[in-house]
């Protein structure tokens, strides 16, 4: 009996100390399970948002917008965790501007924007930061005062990168209400209207979006022809 037991101890002894690795393949790790890389932030922010009914802003806009937010509020420069984002690569008779709060994750709005009337026809292909050209600038904006001018309440724009859209604010390139953003003038006319240069939206979201995202919150006009020139 005691030699049964003492051979059933020295096998397991045996298979235990045979187990442990030598010296020579101690640091040869197999893992069982394949090792995911780490989100990126941006992805994790994208992934988990709660867009409620709403579509979402393809990734590659939505992390240049974000990427972009950052710095700016590093700079000081944005008071509030808000983005709207304009996607002009899009078509024009699609839902192409979203307002996303941050704060929350949350997608508060996503409704037409027009662009200017000679940055192209349904899609936008041109863009001018000059006077007069009634062209849509692209790139990252600061939101300004709010006032009352020819299309009711409007919300100013400071756009930030030279040569791109600094000019705005002497242009009057402006949010504002417009009744040929609407459903019913795609319908008519097979694209939407088009502004004077102004990210135009449709007049019964106007006020709504601008005191969503009024008092110095970030604003970007993205087209896959430029590249975040604040990253």
């Amino acid at each position: 009996m005691n030699y049964r037991i003492f051979s059933l101890f020295a096998f397991v002894l045996f298979t235990s100390f045979s187990n442990i690795p030598s010296s020579n393949n101690s640091l040869l790790i197999t893992p069982s399970k394949k090792i995911e890389k780490p989100i990126s932030m941006a992805a994790s922010v994208y992934e988990t948002m709660d867009k409620k009914e709403f579509s979402m802003p393809s990734f590659e806009s939505f992390n240049q917008a974000l990427e972009g937010f950052y710095k700016l509020k590093e700079k000081g420069l944005v008071e509030r965790d808000v983005i709207t984002l304009i996607d002009f690569t899009k078509s024009s008779n699609q839902k192409r501007l979203w307002v996303i709060d941050l704060e929350n994750n949350v997608v508060l709005f996503n409704t037409l924007v027009a662009h200017g009337k000679n940055s192209g026809e349904e899609f936008a292909n041109s863009f001018s930061n000059k006077s007069e050209s009634f062209q849509s600038s692209l790139g990252f904006y600061i939101t300004g005062e709010v006032y009352n001018g020819k299309h009711g309440m409007s919300l100013k724009l400071d756009g930030l990168e030279k040569g791109f859209n600094d000019n705005a604010r002497n242009r009057a390139v402006v949010v504002h209400g417009a009744d040929y953003v609407s459903e019913s003038f795609i319908k008519n006319h097979n694209r939407l209207g088009r502004s004077q240069g102004c990210p135009a939206v449709p007049v019964e979201m106007n006020e709504k979006i601008i005191n969503a995202i009024k008092g110095k919150s970030c604003l970007f006009i993205y087209h896959s022809s430029k590249k975040n020139s604040l990253i």
